[in-house]
């Protein structure tokens, strides 16, 4: 009896190594479990852990501070990076087009927050560290308090109780910060009918249109001539000439009456129209449930998947599969991002190309790529380890403001998601293997947010309670609130009535500023378009670099 008692106490009771570790496995399982309830359409999701965390911090569980610490600054830095890798290839060229728009309202948005929180500040009196913590909350981005309790620590390493009282204030806010974002759709989407919504389909970067040749100019031009006389980029993936089906080469001809299908950006397809002569309108090649191997009886169309380490940062170009083998790739899938075939575009392990060709030529093609699902389920820990130290490398580097006494840095959250991106969509260009498998990667971020979140909660929880109740909580989360709901109503009104953007775009970068992946689930629900994923993946990473930087220098100013 005496042996079971001693073991319960230093299993569970006893501050130690063991013990943390213990206590983290127990707040972890607990907290997932629990976040399987949904209110309705809403879930608090990952953040149960951390509410687990600070009801056991609150009941008195004791646990060893060093451990804690260290488990979640490591929680924060596999997530931060193994997201910054997960949008690192569709980063860049989700830019094209309207990202830059979408982030550049995503800091309109970030701007009108910083101007109440400055407004609170002298209204309420309530310290900047602590808006700072209720604005974590309010906007759910949890690298932003990492940030901010970095900076107030390396300020005054002696202020504990103010480090905990950040995050306390994040963390009352936080469920409100979830549901706020979705409430403000609702009102955004009662202030705009849909008899307003002018439907606005996503411009698509591999766009199919069939054009029939009756610019005599043309008859006679070989495809690379033809190619080269325009400054557009687009690919000629087949030509029907008297009712037959070629494949062409660069060297293929074409002549008057072909018709020709061709891949471009959707936005060039007025000016290649002008250029071809008649654009057919009978049919429409971008329907997802074409069957692209009955067009033809000696042709097939496959996807193939780069698995050859020795192509991976290879330029497609430098292939020259055309003339090799007589196929075209006509498509090209990176991390939920399709991609127009250039001949300048690294091609990266993991990315799936459909390809049109004979069904021999296709053979062969499939072997030279490596198309092996087994090879992409071989983890790749070398760059994986290699970027983390890179991450906290840059993290840690302080950058000097003139009139400011403390350098201001990135933090372990602000360097590897920056790394992360660079990697995941320049990696394979050093020949850098960076490709994780979807459910890796969310693995990752699983296990780094679970254990964040279960360290900060244990913590920071022992004084949540008597703040919440006396120490100013209940102003906090209203503040919260505010902060949540009337900027996103603000910035989304501008963006849906003066400058005449869709609900589905406006409400993807939306979530994205705010870092609410449930309310971009809920957007997506009303809207049923991909539009709002694209602005949502294109505005999260810049947001978060942003918030990072800009809540250590407001912080460090008003220290």
């Amino acid at each position: 009896m005496d042996t079971m008692k001693q073991w319960l106490l230093e299993t569970f009771i006893e501050p130690s190594g063991t013990q943390t570790i213990v206590v983290l496995t127990l707040v972890c399982a607990v907290g997932l479990l629990l976040a399987k309830m949904r209110f309705g359409k809403v879930t608090l999701g990952v953040t149960f852990v951390f509410f687990t965390g600070i009801l056991l911090a609150h009941l008195g569980m004791p646990t060893d501070y060093e451990i804690l610490t260290f488990a979640q600054n490591f929680g924060l830095v596999i997530f931060v990076y193994a997201l910054g890798l997960e949008v690192g290839p569709s980063f860049f060229p989700s830019l094209r087009n309207q990202g830059v728009i979408y982030n550049l309202y995503g800091v309109l948005l970030m701007a009108v927050t910083y101007v109440f929180i400055i407004l609170f500040h002298y209204l309420f009196d309530v310290s900047m560290a602590n808006l700072l913590g209720i604005m974590s909350g309010a906007v759910t981005n949890t690298p932003v308090l990492a940030a901010v309790q970095s900076t107030l620590q390396s300020a005054y390493p002696d202020a504990t109780r103010e480090v905990a009282d950040v995050a306390l204030a994040g963390a009352v806010t936080y469920p409100l910060g979830i549901v706020g974002v979705i409430l403000a759709f609702v009102v955004l989407d009662w202030l705009h009918p849909k008899e307003q919504e002018q439907e606005q389909e996503e411009a698509r970067e591999a766009f199919v249109t069939e054009f029939e040749v009756i610019n005599p100019e043309l008859s006679g031009l070989s495809v690379r001539d033809l190619v080269s006389r325009i400054n557009l980029h687009f690919i000629i993936s087949r030509i029907w000439r008297d009712g037959h089906l070629i494949v062409p080469t660069s060297q293929s001809q074409v002549q008057q009456g072909d018709h020709l299908l061709i891949l471009s950006k959707q936005e060039d397809v007025d000016t290649l129209t002008q250029y071809f002569g008649k654009r057919e309108e009978g049919k429409d090649w971008n329907r997802p449930d074409i069957n692209w191997d009955a067009i033809d009886d000696n042709l097939v169309s496959k996807r193939l998947i780069i698995t050859n380490p020795d192509l991976n940062g290879a330029k497609l170009g430098s292939l020259k599969l055309r003339n090799k083998y007589g196929i075209n790739i006509t498509r090209i899938d990176r991390a939920g991002i399709e991609l127009l075939p250039n001949p300048e575009l690294y091609l990266q392990h993991g990315d799936r190309l459909t390809v049109l060709g004979e069904a021999g030529a296709l053979s062969q093609v499939s072997k030279l790529m490596g198309d092996s699902i087994q090879m992409l389920d071989k983890p790749k820990l070398v760059s994986f380890f290699f970027g983390l130290l890179l991450g906290c490398a840059l993290g840690t580097l302080p950058v000097f403001i003139p009139g400011m006494s403390i350098p201001i840095r990135l933090g372990l959250a602000g360097g590897p998601i920056i790394i992360g991106i660079l990697m995941g969509a320049f990696g394979p260009r050093l020949r850098l293997a960076t490709y994780m498998t979807n459910s890796a990667t969310q693995l990752i971020k699983q296990l780094g947010i679970a254990i964040f979140f279960a360290a900060l909660g244990l913590s920071s929880g022992e004084h949540f309670v008597e703040t919440l109740i006396d120490g100013g909580g209940l102003l906090w989360v209203a503040l919260g609130f505010f902060i949540t709901v009337v900027p996103t109503v603000l910035v989304g009104l501008f963006a849906l009535k003066l400058r005449g953007k869709g609900y589905p775009e406006t409400a993807g970068f939306l979530s994205g500023t705010m870092a609410n992946p449930m309310a971009l689930d809920f957007a997506e629900e009303q809207t049923g378009s991909r539009a709002s994923s694209v602005a949502y993946a294109t505005v999260y990473p810049v947001a978060m670099f942003v918030r990072i930087i800009t809540a250590q220098i407001l912080l460090l100013f008003y220290l």
